[in-house]
């Protein structure tokens, strides 16, 4: 039963991103209350990601060597970092157009490097082929205006908000259970 929770969290956050993408004047049509609606379908996908993702056995499909861990902790840094020029006032900002997406991918590699069981190739798996889907459809409909650059204290602030997230989502994983640091 994990296994389908897990499957139809998924479903939901797809559903819940891609949806004004898919059908655009549906989508116009819900108005505002609409937004409530994909809110709750991305929530609900989360809670039941999270309660399948917990819930299923540990079926190892692959053993990932312990150097990984490292490489897992560079990209988390860097998907961290890349999320982060989102919103960033420095020179960055509109270096890239997707950092949000592009920073779900590298987050996704990071964590299918280093769990090797069903759920987490499932999870990480369909988040991957998610954001790579949800790039091209954007890239399809959508033309781009590149934002104008800003300061370059802005690129420090990213830097330091960077370091500061990353030592808490460690401390989140390690509270949760699981040693983000070779051992």
């Amino acid at each position: 039963m994990s296994y389908v929770l897990l499957i139809l969290g998924l479903a939901l956050w797809v559903l819940g991103h891609m949806f004004k993408r898919i059908a655009p004047e549906r989508r116009a049509r819900m108005g505002d209350g609409g937004k409530g609606l994909f809110a709750a379908f991305i929530l609900g996908g989360v809670v039941l990601m999270v309660i399948g993702y917990r819930g299923t056995d540990m079926i190892k499909v692959w053993y990932a060597p312990a150097f990984l861990v490292h490489v897992n902790n560079l990209l988390m840094l860097l998907a961290i970092f890349v999320f982060g020029m989102s919103a960033t006032t420095g020179r960055l900002r509109g270096v890239m157009r997707h950092p949000q997406l592009t920073a779900v991918k590298i987050w996704a590699v990071a964590h299918l490097l280093v769990n090797g069981d069903l759920a987490s190739i499932i999870l990480f798996g369909g988040l991957l082929l998610w954001a790579v889907a949800e790039v091209i459809v954007i890239n399809r409909s959508e033309d781009w205006v590149r934002p104008a650059r800003g300061e370059p204290k802005g690129d420090v602030k990213l830097v330091i908000i960077t370091l500061v997230a990353f030592a808490a989502i460690a401390a989140i994983h390690a509270w949760l259970g699981v040693w983000p640091f070779p051992r």
